[in-house]
């Protein structure tokens, strides 16, 4: 039983290997400088998901000010849509502490604090765009921003009134223009990846950890028995 025990732990973390994490809140303080986090969005437009609009960006926190209240970030951002097309033109998410600015630069170099995002999505913390308009839609559609095939690059930053440590980033979004010629969609995050460039090794999550540790005691009690027998 133990036997078949063990078997199915290192099935489920073979799996959960290959499989990216589901996308959740990422965390990032002292000492994460370095960490790279991937976003992979879908689309999603008033009548449901929008098949083959899709999209993915890739965060890098590269300093924190020495006083903490400013977290320094690039970004690296596709339009990996197939099927359908549609212009990228922006992207946003909620952070805790709340910030008191951001700023940007490269494709997105236009920012917005706490304005509605379209689709039913609500207000949001803060948005990056291609385009500068009074809120987080309406970006502009052609060619501002990133259509199929492309991508993009830059840097943002957000600011805090008070030396924070750590923060969390949620509730990713992205925003697309002129999708299948006409219309609009905002995509949400559908997985996430995390690693350390300072390191070069993935972050384990937390279930994996806890079905490793399942493994070695499942190896214990196996060994264990076998000495009672003998």
């Amino acid at each position: 039983m133990l036997r078949k025990l063990f078997t199915a732990v290192l099935a489920t973390v073979a799996m959960l290997g290959a499989s990216p994490a589901l996308a959740d809140p990422i965390t990032l303080g002292a000492g994460d400088e370095g960490s790279t986090f991937t976003i992979d969005f879908d689309g999603e437009d008033g009548s449901g998901t929008v098949d083959g609009l899709t999209s993915s960006i890739t965060f890098t926190l590269v300093s924190i000010s020495p006083d903490g209240k400013t977290y320094n970030f690039t970004y690296d951002a596709a339009n990996t849509s197939t099927t359908s097309t549609g212009s990228l033109t922006g992207f946003a998410f909620n952070v805790n502490p709340d910030i008191t600015g951001a700023d940007s630069t490269g494709t997105f170099d236009y920012s917005k604090l706490d304005k509605n995002y379209p689709n039913g999505i609500g207000t949001v913390d803060v948005c990056f765009k291609a385009k500068d308009s009074g809120s987080c839609g309406g970006a502009g559609s052609g060619t501002n921003g990133l259509t199929n095939g492309e991508s993009g690059s830059g840097t943002m930053s957000l600011y805090f009134s008070d030396p924070t440590n750590p923060i969390t980033l949620s509730d990713f979004f992205v925003r697309y223009q002129a999708v299948n010629g006409d219309g609009s969609a905002t995509g949400s995050q559908v997985t996430s990846t995390t690693t350390s460039t300072t390191g070069g090794t993935p972050v384990p999550e937390p279930g994996m950890l806890g079905l490793f540790g399942l493994g070695l005691v499942g190896i214990g009690l196996m060994r264990r028995r076998r000495k009672l027998a003998a």
